[in-house]
């Protein structure tokens, strides 16, 4: 997987049915329905995240 900006993941986790429940600061708070996780991504301008974060 290619390293991403926090825009990037936000935009390809919403077209999987993630949804933006909130923003705190800089993390965007997703949820997805029928999914009791919750996912708290960075959002810093033009930083990338390698493939790490995404484990």
């Amino acid at each position: 997987m290619k390293n991403m900006t926090g825009t990037e993941l936000v935009n390809l986790l919403k077209r999987n049915g993630w949804v933006v429940v909130r923003i705190e600061g800089s993390h965007h708070i997703m949820k997805k329905e029928n999914n009791p996780n919750t996912l708290s991504i960075p959002v810093h301008k033009d930083k990338t995240f390698n493939s790490g974060l995404f484990r």
